[in-house]
């Protein structure tokens, strides 16, 4: 299981003694441990730790931090519209928007078309002319945020790169976004000592 001290920040500017710690109360809350709760991966196999980000994010003042560290970061880049894929988003979005600067707008990718009302597939006021910025909680296979990628693009969407709490460093994704020309910022490497495994991470 994966302790604290191996989270590592990111390359970023910016106050890195907060960052970090930023992250390790992330982390912290997030964590759920297979002796507290019985816990599987997507195939039922019990495992023996994830993170569940969204405790941390519905919390008020890690929800207002989050917000503030990540709308910054938008507004270095000169980028205005963030989109979120999968529940673990929805929290982030809320969060950039509630802390950035005027004029910057949000939106949800849904899987698939909505069958009826309006029968979106991209929802919110995001415009087609300006690239887009995916929101996810946690980047490690990169194939959910590849799907994300894909939808936005075939909607009509320019997407420049991805914005993450954590990025598991044991994994691909960063690289496979790479080769899709999109840069990966995370908020939070985390790391692991070998004999650690990686039995609590997901495929996203």
């Amino acid at each position: 299981m994966p302790e604290s001290s191996n989270l590592i920040s990111s390359n970023a500017p910016g106050d890195e003694t907060g960052l970090e710690d930023l992250g390790r109360r992330l982390y912290e809350q997030a964590l759920v441990r297979r002796a507290d709760e019985r816990i599987t991966d997507p195939r039922g196999q019990e495992i023996g730790w994830l993170l569940d980000t969204r405790v941390p994010m519905l919390d008020a003042e890690l929800f207002s931090e989050v917000g503030r560290v990540l709308a910054d970061r938008l507004a270095q880049r000169g980028l205005h519209q963030v989109a979120g894929f999968g529940f673990g988003s929805y929290a982030l979005v809320g969060a950039v928007l509630a802390e950035a600067e005027p004029g910057v707008r949000g939106g949800y990718v849904r899987p698939e078309r909505k069958e009826y009302g309006r029968q979106r597939l991209v929802e919110g006021p995001l415009r087609r002319d300006r690239p887009v910025v995916l929101l996810d909680d946690i980047l490690n296979s990169g194939r959910s945020a590849m799907r994300a990628v894909t939808l936005l693009r075939a909607a009509g969407y320019e997407v420049a790169g991805l914005q993450t709490l954590f990025r598991y460093t044991w994994s691909n994704g960063a690289s496979r976004l790479g080769m899709e020309g999109l840069w990966v910022d995370a908020l939070l490497d985390l790391n692991l000592r070998a004999g650690d495994g990686a039995a609590g991470s997901d495929s996203r």
